[in-house]
C-alpha cells in the first residue's frame, strides 16, 4: 500500500482553513453586531470557533494523510481512507471507463494531481485518489488506460 504525498497535507489544511476562515468570520460579524448593541461577552462565538478551526486546520489533514492508503494491483485499484469510518474501495479495472488526472490551483502549487477514475455504473462510479506527484498520477493512468485497452471486450 502506498501513501499519498506529505504537501498533501499543506494542500487540505489551506483549503480546510479558508473554508473556516469564511465561518469565523461570519461569527465574527455576529459578535461585532451583539457588542455594538451592548450585550455582554463579546466575542465568545467568533473567539470558540477561531481556537477550534485552528484546531482543526492543524489535525485534520494530519489525520487524514496518517489513514488514506492506495494500491493499484494487477486487476484492481484498492483504496483505505477514513479517519472515523473507515472505508475500503476496490475498483475492478475491467469496470473503467475513463480516466483523468486533475490539478486544482493549491495542487499545482506543490505539483500534486488526483488521479479520478470513472467506471460503469453503480452508486460510487467516480473515484479519486488525491495527493499524488503530478507525474505519478499520470503514470498511474497510463497503467490503468494501458490495462483498459489490453483487456479484451467481454462482450
Amino acid at each position: 500500500m502506498q501513501r499519498l504525498e506529505p504537501e498533501v497535507r499543506t494542500v487540505w489544511a489551506l483549503k480546510l482553513g479558508g473554508m473556516l476562515l469564511l465561518l469565523v468570520g461570519a461569527l465574527f460579524f455576529y459578535d461585532l453586531v451583539r457588542w455594538l448593541s451592548g450585550e455582554a461577552w463579546p466575542f465568545v462565538f467568533s473567539g470558540g470557533a477561531f481556537v477550534v478551526s485552528a484546531g482543526a486546520t492543524v489535525a485534520v489533514p494530519r489525520l487524514r494523510w496518517r489513514y488514506w492508503r492506495y494500491a493499484l494491483r494487477t486487476e484492481e485499484l484498492y483504496l483505505e481512507r477514513g479517519i472515523f469510518n473507515r472505508v475500503r474501495t476496490v475498483v475492478p479495472l475491467r469496470r473503467v471507463q475513463h480516466v483523468d488526472v486533475s490539478q486544482d490551483l493549491f495542487e499545482r502549487e506543490f505539483d500534486l494531481g488526483k488521479l479520478v477514475v470513472h467506471t460503469a455504473g453503480g452508486r460510487s462510479s467516480t473515484v479519486a485518489v488525491p495527493g499524488l506527484r503530478y507525474q505519478t498520477a499520470e503514470r498511474l493512468r497510463d497503467d490503468v488506460k494501458r490495462y483498459v485497452l489490453d483487456e479484451p471486450d467481454e462482450y
